[in-house]
């Protein structure tokens, strides 16, 4: 950092006011819970000794979906307020309704991801949403909001963004997951209204829920601080100086089970697959009438199901269609040819929620 820079004023938020290069922890109150308690909003306040962006780090909006509070976790500990310019707020469990409870959902039933903006009079769900972007989503620049797979289900780690943004490109490149998926913005989400407000958000789709792995976790704290150094907040290296082609898409693809039974499975997530390859079969209780399940596109599994019981339609494997799939991965000189040469093709599809899937 440059030395001849002013230092940062304090950072205020709800009755807090930050030093500069000091963290702070703060409870903003939400609801009152069944027994009278006070639920609230939990935040840590890395506020850097130079001035610089401030950045959310947001884990279990979906309340099962856990491993974003892995990532923040370490990020607490590795990112010093004393050699960072800027702010960052790490927010470990969004829904901590959920997140106690074990479930995606809030009390009320709803989606916290569907019920953005929000607002201070309305439902659990509502208060929550407003919670958050009054005092979170509306003081930063960017937003790195972290999900999971449902139960019994594993995504690759990989990033999602909207679509037609080179900025988001290139972040997403600097945070380095295995794929980049361009999705469409859904009603009511939080990149929805990030995205209204100009304010980029990266979402990191990587594990299971209620689990925590070691590949989740790794790619999500070496992404989150790539990014953090991409856009000069700490020093350290962002992996652009010579960048590969990333693996991109915009559709994909499911693959069901034809039959229900026990499954054994071919193929895991990770995996590169062409259209016709065998992802695995689903017989009988003793291992009859076996029928098979093939790949419909050339792509990547970037999902699988991990319970090998299963129902006649349940979703097994979720395959992207990724342009340059035989050249993902090389080695480009600039980030600029990088983003050309991986282009998706054709215009961004819906993808499905993990709620939506099953």
């Amino acid at each position: 950092m440059d030395k001849h820079q002013p230092h940062a004023e304090p950072f205020a938020i709800h009755e807090s006011s930050i030093a500069p290069g000091t963290t702070c922890d703060v409870a903003i109150p939400v609801s009152q819970q069944v027994g009278g308690f006070s639920a609230e909003l939990s935040l840590r306040i890395l506020h850097g000794s130079e001035p610089g962006p401030a950045v959310f780090v947001s884990g279990a909006v979906h309340g099962d979906e856990i491993v974003g509070t892995a990532i923040i976790q370490q990020l607490a500990q590795r990112v010093d307020p004393q050699k960072l310019a800027g702010t960052v707020i790490l927010a470990p469990a969004v829904n901590i309704f959920g997140f106690l409870a074990h479930t995606r959902y809030l009390p009320d039933r709803r989606d916290l991801n569907r019920s953005f903006p929000g607002s201070k009079k309305g439902s659990l769900a509502a208060q929550l949403a407003n919670c958050f972007l009054e005092n979170v989503i509306e003081r930063c620049s960017l937003g790195i909001d972290i999900h999971s797979a449902a139960v019994h289900r594993y995504n690759l780690p990989q990033v999602r963004i909207a679509s037609g943004s080179p900025y988001l490109v290139e972040l997403a490149m600097a945070f380095g997951a295995p794929v980049i998926i361009e999705s469409p913005l859904r009603d009511g989400s939080m990149r929805e209204l990030a995205a209204e407000r100009d304010t980029p958000i990266l979402l990191l789709e990587a594990g299971e829920a209620l689990r925590f792995d070691r590949l989740s976790i790794d790619i999500g704290v070496s992404g989150v601080t790539r990014v953090l150094a991409h856009i000069g907040m700490i020093e350290a290296d962002d992996g652009l100086t010579s960048v590969g082609i990333p693996a991109r898409a915009n559709k994909s693809s499911w693959v069901r089970a034809p039959r229900g039974g026990v499954t054994q499975r071919h193929r895991k997530s990770g995996d590169v697959v062409h259209k016709g390859d065998l992802l695995g079969t689903v017989g009988g209780l003793f291992g009859e009438d076996l029928m098979p399940m093939v790949s419909p596109i050339d792509g990547i599994v970037i999902g699988h199901a991990t319970l090998p019981v299963v129902n006649q339609g349940d979703a097994l494997f979720h395959i992207a269609d990724v342009a340059n799939l035989e050249h993902a991965g090389d080695r480009i000189g600039t980030i600029t040819e990088a983003i050309l040469a991986s282009q998706p093709k054709g215009p961004a599809q819906p993808l499905l929620d993990e709620d939506e899937v099953i």
